[in-house]
C-alpha cells in the first residue's frame, strides 16, 4: 500500500441544516499529485480548506476526520488539533497557495517582506538569513530579476509573476504538501503552462506532495498522478490519472472531458453535461454508483 499524507474519511460538511459535502473520502499520496476536479459549487474547495481548518464560520465539519501523516512518523488528527498546534502546521508543514494572488498578497507589504514574515513564523533564524532565503527561492521561481521582484509591491507584477511569488511563499518554509487551489484559473494558457511545470519540477526537485483543485481535467493530464472526480459534494470517481483520462466509468467523468474545445477540425458546438446524461443518471452518478448509459443524442 502506498504511503498516505493525508487521509481524509467520511468527511460531511454542512452550513445550517444545508450537507455541502457528503462521506468524502480522500488520499493524498506522499510525494505525489492528486488531483480534485469538479465544477463550481461541487465541494473541491471547501475539502481543501478542511485540511488547513480555514472553513468559513458558518461551515462546521458534521462528521469525518482528517489524518495527516508527517515526514518524522508523526499522525494526527487535524480536526481534533488545538488552534495553537494547527498554527504550527498550517503554513508550516501544509501550505495552500489560491486562485487569485492578487486578493491573497498583502497590497501594503513588498512581496520579498512578505515572504520573509512567513519565514520567520516557522523558523527560529535572524531577519538577515530569512531575507537571503526569500532571494533564493525568489530564484527558484524563474522569475527575471529576482531582486526586482524582491522589492516590488504586488500591484507592479503581473498575475503570472503574482502567482509564483505565492508559490515561493508556501514553499520558503519547506511543507510536506502543498494544495493548490485553481492557481491557473486566471492565466493565460502560455503563463499556465509555464506555472504547471513550475509545479512539476518543484514537485520532482523536492518530493512534494501536491494537492491540485481545477474544474479542468485537461489541466491534471499535465500534472496529476491520481485523480479524484467531486460532484454535488460526493466523490464520483478516483484512480490513476491516465486511466480516468482514458476509460473513465462515471457519465459524469467522461462528460467532464468531453466539454474540453477541441483546437482542430471543424467547429461544433460543445457539449453539455446534459447531453450525456438524464436527470437520474446524473443523481446515480453523484451517489457514486456505475452508471452505464451513453449520451442520450449525438452531438452536432
Amino acid at each position: 500500500m502506498e504511503d498516505n499524507i493525508i487521509e481524509i474519511r467520511n468527511l460531511s460538511l454542512k452550513h445550517e441544516n444545508t450537507l455541502l459535502t457528503d462521506n468524502v473520502s480522500l488520499d493524498i499520496k506522499r510525494g505525489q499529485t492528486t488531483g480534485l476536479v469538479g465544477e463550481s459549487g461541487s465541494g473541491k474547495t471547501l475539502t481543501a480548506l478542511s485540511i488547513i481548518r480555514l472553513l468559513p464560520h458558518n461551515i462546521l465539519i458534521s462528521s469525518g476526520n482528517i489524518l495527516f501523516n508527517s515526514e518524522d512518523d508523526s499522525s494526527c488528527l487535524l480536526e481534533s488539533l488545538s488552534e495553537k498546534e494547527m498554527n504550527h502546521i498550517r503554513g508550516g508543514k501544509i501550505s495552500m497557495i489560491f486562485q487569485e494572488p492578487m486578493t491573497s498578497l498583502n497590497p501594503s507589504m513588498t512581496c520579498g517582506k512578505q515572504i520573509i514574515e512567513a519565514i520567520l513564523r516557522h523558523n527560529s533564524i535572524s531577519r538577515k538569513e530569512a531575507a537571503e532565503q526569500t532571494k533564493n527561492i525568489i530564484g527558484e521561481m524563474k522569475l527575471p530579476d529576482p531582486e526586482r521582484i524582491f522589492r516590488s509591491w504586488p500591484h507592479q507584477l503581473s498575475g503570472g509573476e503574482r502567482q509564483r511569488v505565492m508559490i515561493a511563499m508556501a514553499l520558503s518554509t519547506s511543507p510536506e504538501i502543498l494544495i493548490a487551489d485553481e492557481p491557473t484559473t486566471a492565466l493565460d494558457v502560455t503563463v499556465q503552462k509555464n506555472i504547471l511545470d513550475l509545479l512539476n519540477e518543484l514537485h520532482l526537485r523536492y518530493n512534494l506532495s501536491i494537492l491540485f483543485i481545477t474544474h479542468d481535467l485537461m489541466v491534471l493530464k499535465q500534472i496529476a498522478d491520481h485523480i479524484t472526480v467531486i460532484n454535488q459534494g460526493k466523490i464520483v470517481e478516483s484512480g490513476l490519472a491516465e486511466k480516468i483520462l482514458n476509460q473513465p466509468e462515471q457519465v459524469y467523468t467522461r462528460a467532464l472531458i468531453a466539454c474540453k474545445p477541441k483546437l482542430t477540425g471543424n467547429p461544433v458546438r460543445l457539449p453539455t453535461i446534459s447531453d450525456f446524461i438524464s436527470e437520474r443518471e446524473f443523481l446515480l452518478s453523484s451517489g457514486n454508483e456505475k452508471v452505464t448509459h451513453s449520451r442520450k443524442e449525438p452531438l452536432l
